[in-house]
């Protein structure tokens, strides 16, 4: 697997030492990525659940914790991967302790953790990472570095996803659209003015389906959509701008740019002028493997993560404000 080449690692030099704490179900992937990254040594695994980290321990040949407390003097840096209510907790020792994390997204539940925490990391010079997994997509790298990606006059998302047993101690805001929260805070780069947001629950006693219309001091609104009871998986982002049309599918991993061309063309027989169709070009790898791998260079270079706890905290603030317009449409009875 060829990964670009802000995803390629240094694995000269000593080793650094990583564990994983959370071996749910992405914290067992972050393990075995770690394994498969060269320059890098998985030192254990930790998990309050004595069955759970077993399996994850035995399956992989490292050793289990059922306290994170008793690995940190043994690791240069983790990955955070518990539930959402204790990232604060977890993380803030781990930093204590002089250990560079990378906390799986939301980066905490509250706003005032989320300054603390990075307020932490700067006063200890560590690296503070937010697992917002999207901004290393194949298809978000591809578009990055085309030049194609200029001044977004609007933007539609949709992350619609079947209902799954997992994730439900948050609302579907925290758990699905703060991913493309993130990505259109990153594509717009302009401060926020205005949201109007609406939510329903469905199935659980949060809610399970949400929709938000976001705008910007620069002119640029968004509207997105979130919802984990669909029937079927729908991963997807459109970007208008002046001259051009980009359809990017997580799903599929790719992306369809419509834009102006030279001379002109007929349409129902009126003469406007050309658009032309072209399919951007993807250099495919793992989306995981590409976070962590960031991470670790991160670490061993001193240098600012892609996704810093900063942009954790950024996207934070705009779920809340999307929770908040909620509530505030349908008040508590």
């Amino acid at each position: 697997m060829t990964f670009p080449s802000e995803f390629l690692t240094d694995s000269s030099g000593t080793p650094l030492r990583a564990a994983v704490i959370g071996t749910g179900y992405l914290g067992r992937f972050h393990a075995m990525k770690y394994i498969a990254i060269p320059g890098v040594e998985l030192v254990g695994v930790a998990d309050s659940s004595k069955e759970c980290v077993q399996a994850v321990s035995k399956e992989l040949g490292v050793k289990a914790y059922t306290d994170y407390n008793d690995l940190l003097q043994s690791v240069d840096l983790v990955t955070v991967a518990t539930s959402t209510p204790s990232h604060f907790r977890i993380t803030e020792a781990c930093l204590n302790a002089g250990v560079h994390v990378l906390v799986e997204k939301p980066i905490t539940v509250s706003i005032a953790d989320a300054d603390e925490l990075n307020e932490l990391a700067d006063r200890k010079n560590l690296v503070l990472q937010v697992g917002h997994l999207k901004r290393f997509h194949p298809a978000v790298t591809a578009l990055k570095n085309s030049g194609v990606l200029k001044r977004p006059k609007f933007i539609e998302s949709q992350r619609l996803a079947p209902f799954k047993s997992r994730s439900l101690d948050v609302d579907v805001v925290l758990d699905l659209m703060i991913h493309d929260i993130d990505l259109i805070l990153n594509f717009v780069d302009s401060e926020l003015v205005d949201i109007d947001a609406i939510g329903s629950r469905v199935v659980t006693e949060h809610t399970d389906i949400a929709n938000a219309r976001l705008k910007f001091q620069n002119g640029c609104v968004a509207n997105v959509t979130a919802s984990r009871v669909a029937r079927d998986s729908t991963r997807r982002i459109r970007i208008f701008q002046d001259d051009s049309f980009i359809s990017l599918d997580f799903i599929d991993s790719d992306i369809i740019i419509m834009q102006r061309d030279q001379g002109t063309m007929v349409l129902d027989g009126t003469e406007v002028p050309a658009i032309k169709q072209t399919t951007l070009p993807i250099e495919k790898y793992d989306t995981l493997e590409a976070e962590v791998r960031s991470f670790c260079n991160a670490v061993r270079n001193g240098t600012p993560p892609l996704v810093s706890g900063r942009d954790g905290r950024k996207a934070l603030a705009v779920v809340a404000k999307i929770r908040e317009s909620i509530a505030g449409a349908f008040p508590a009875s």
